[in-house]
């Protein structure tokens, strides 16, 4: 007998055949189809995280905004960082914060730039008055079928916005973290199990893993936690802006148990979950929500 409670994992979310859409990087979720679900519609909060002020990089579409937008039903004040190219996107987080009665505030800015990357941590602190959380999600993925063909730019621009902007803005943000703080950082099942045309991405999130258990026990000492999270196949503007080949996007996802990609929204709870003190005897951990996809 079936629970009519219960949602099929199978079938919760779109499991069909995508089509070919490719995108100019760093592309707008808002032109995809399906559009990815962020927990716009579907996300109810409890004030799991009341008065927290939070920066979340990455957070106009894809896993950083649906973390911005839980983080903001759960009582939070948001700073998202995105690329100016990404405002139309960013826009709307703002109004979905902001709807919640939340502080939002956008910083517009590359990454890859080490000033910047220290600047948003001074710009989160001076608007929301503090800073207690990071959500560390902005990355970048471009799909190479050879070695060969990967230039010293990509290796350069992958490196610095997936792995640098991670220490600059650490760096920055530890003066103003004190004890129960939280920082999340996102690798990704491709630092465990590597595709052949992602090597400078997945070498990136291997190094991500390494770096987090590391930080984790500098930071232990001081009362601030440090945890990953590590997405499967996902469906976000990344796929769709040459993280994946074209020929790829149709059977994305379904090569997994689950047989279909993840949407932004099942990560959610899970970044919620290490800002909160639920998971305050938690750290150097790397969670996995892959649609069944084994780590390690």
């Amino acid at each position: 007998m079936s629970n009519k409670q219960n949602v099929n994992p199978l079938d919760e979310y779109f499991n069909g055949k995508f089509k070919k859409q490719p995108q100019s990087p760093p592309g707008l979720q808002k032109e995809m189809d399906p559009v990815p679900d962020c927990g716009e519609a579907t996300y109810k909060g409890n004030n799991q995280l009341k008065g927290k002020r939070i920066l979340v990089t990455g957070g106009d579409s894809g896993i950083g905004r649906a973390a911005a937008i839980a983080y903001a039903r759960e009582g939070a004040d948001v700073a998202i960082v995105y690329l100016p190219e990404e405002q139309p996107d960013a826009d709307e987080v703002k109004k979905l914060i902001e709807a919640e009665n939340q502080k939002a505030v956008l910083i517009p800015g590359d990454l890859r730039n080490e000033d910047f990357s220290k600047e948003i941590v001074q710009k989160t602190v001076s608007e929301l008055g503090g800073l207690d959380v990071l959500a560390l999600v902005a990355g970048k993925q471009q799909s190479t079928s050879s070695i060969e063909d990967i230039t010293t730019e990509q290796l350069k621009s992958t490196f610095e916005t997936n792995i640098y902007s991670m220490f600059w803005t650490i760096q920055a943000a530890l003066p103003h973290l004190s004890e129960g703080a939280s920082i999340i950082t996102t690798s990704s099942i491709q630092g465990y199990s590597p595709s052949k045309n992602l090597l400078d991405y997945a070498s990136t999130k291997f190094a991500i893993r390494g770096f987090t258990i590391a930080l984790a026990k500098q930071l232990a000492p001081k009362g601030i936690r440090v945890n990953s999270i590590a997405p499967g196949p996902i469906w976000t503007a990344l796929q769709v802006t040459g993280g994946q080949p074209q020929d790829n996007i149709p059977e994305f996802g379904q090569e997994t148990p689950l047989k279909r990609a993840g949407q932004p929204a099942e990560l959610a709870h899970q970044y919620v979950y290490l800002a909160s003190e639920k998971s305050n005897y938690v750290t150097g951990e790397i969670s996995g929500i892959t649609g069944g996809l084994p780590l390690g």
